[in-house]
């Protein structure tokens, strides 16, 4: 028995040993056998963090798609200008010390530009001199040469404003301006093409005026200091934005003027019903791309993969505000349609949508109006495109890295 019981203790001590063996081993086995969900969620972690496109380069992508066949063989020359520093223009202030003003943008050996320009009108072509700096792409008069002054009634531009800028290819920059002893800024630094669209709103004294998208200010300042508005309506959706308008006019107008303008936080598309045939003078600068600012800054990029959507419905969305401006616009009264972008899907197609739209669903018609004097008045300034169907185009370009800029003017007949 005892040898037995010794035999059955020997053979159970291995069975001990193989059961704790497959015990240690089990859980690898499971392991082995059982999707880990640990795992797979470590490789979707990987994904996700994969790199992605920057915005700046995504744009850059569609605009060498798009532009490359829409502009040809300008688009490599307009694409280094959009990639460089873009070029600043002072916007004089009148309710400011004008002479004081006056003498630090001089000094700087900057000159008011819309001034210069009336040498162009006045003298007929630029000189030699002038003509050498013209860069690659802009259009010129050399080949008709002009001697005589335009007619007075095709330079219709809105008065008093001056802008400062420094001569082509001179990329000095203007210092921050200074309060004087009321605590009004001097002048206003922009993009000077930006006060194009302005110009060419034509307006008059006693107008009644509206700026449908008016933030961040720079052209609801240069529209104040025509001195013609009786009243000027400035508008912009975003509060955030409206809020930032009231801080530049507080800094560049007088308290006693603040009242000619009405500051609203509207949608834009509305104004053509809320306020119909109501304004002398509209401006319609609408959300567009910013092609600038596209591909050089990723904050408040159109084309982070969030706003594809939004990005896709911009020019319904400015067909939209178009409309609205024209009918908020008196019979008669003339609009300007204005963009930053290079697009012809933003510009032109959307002004010939809205004339369409107008003339069938409002039974309105409206008139494109030639800016081509533009191009004779500013040409020593701005490098402009020479095959834009309706309005005008400004093109960066390295010598005068001005733009993009569009503006297109619109008078409503009836």
């Amino acid at each position: 028995m005892a040898v037995a019981a010794a035999h059955v203790g020997n053979g159970r001590r291995p069975l001990l040993k193989l059961l704790r063996k497959e015990a240690l081993l089990l859980p690898s086995l499971i392991a082995a056998s059982v999707p880990c969900r640990h795992r797979h969620q470590h490789k979707k972690k990987w994904a996700t963090t994969a790199p992605r496109i920057s915005a700046t380069r995504r744009a850059l992508q569609n605009f060498d798609m798009i532009y490359s066949v829409q502009f040809g063989s300008l688009w490599p020359s307009i694409r280094i200008g959009l990639l460089s520093d873009g070029k600043y223009g002072a916007l004089f202030n009148n309710f400011s010390d004008i002479e004081r003003i006056s003498w630090d943008l001089e000094h700087l050996n900057a000159v008011d530009f819309i001034w210069e320009s009336q040498k162009v009108l006045h003298n007929g072509n630029s000189t030699a001199e002038q003509k050498a700096y013209e860069p690659a792409g802009a259009w010129t008069e050399t080949s008709e040469p002009q001697t005589e002054p335009l007619p007075s009634h095709s330079v219709s531009i809105s008065p008093n404003i001056k802008c400062y800028t420094f001569p082509k290819g001179d990329i000095s920059l203007f210092p921050p301006a200074r309060p004087d002893a009321l605590g009004i800024l001097g002048y206003y630094l922009l993009d000077a093409a930006s006060v194009l669209p302005v110009l060419a709103l034509n307006v008059q004294p006693g107008d009644l005026v509206l700026d449908l998208c008016a933030a961040p200010g720079g052209k609801t300042l240069a529209l104040l200091q025509t001195g013609c508005c009786r009243q000027l309506a400035a508008n912009d959706l975003s509060t955030s934005r409206t809020g930032r308008l009231r801080d530049v006019l507080s800094s560049y107008l007088p308290k006693e003027l603040r009242n000619v303008v009405r500051i609203s936080s509207w949608d834009g598309r509305k104004f053509g019903d809320l306020e119909v045939n109501t304004y002398d003078r509209v401006l319609v600068d609408v959300p567009c791309t910013t092609d600038r600012h596209s591909v050089m800054e990723e904050e408040n990029n159109m084309f982070v993969n969030m706003r594809k959507g939004e990005r896709q419905m911009l020019p319904m969305l400015q067909l939209e505000l178009l409309v609205s401006g024209v009918l908020a616009a008196k019979p008669g009264g003339e609009v300007v349609y204005s963009t930053c972008s290079l697009s012809q899907l933003q510009n032109e197609y959307v002004v010939e949508r809205a004339v369409e739209l107008l003339t069938i669903q409002y039974n309105i018609r409206v008139q494109v109006e030639d800016l081509s004097y533009f191009r004779k008045m500013f040409q020593d300034t701005f490098s402009f495109f020479p095959d834009c169907r309706l309005g005008e185009l400004i093109l960066p370009h390295l010598t005068a890295n001005f733009g993009p800029m569009y503006f297109c003017r619109l008078r409503k007949l009836a």
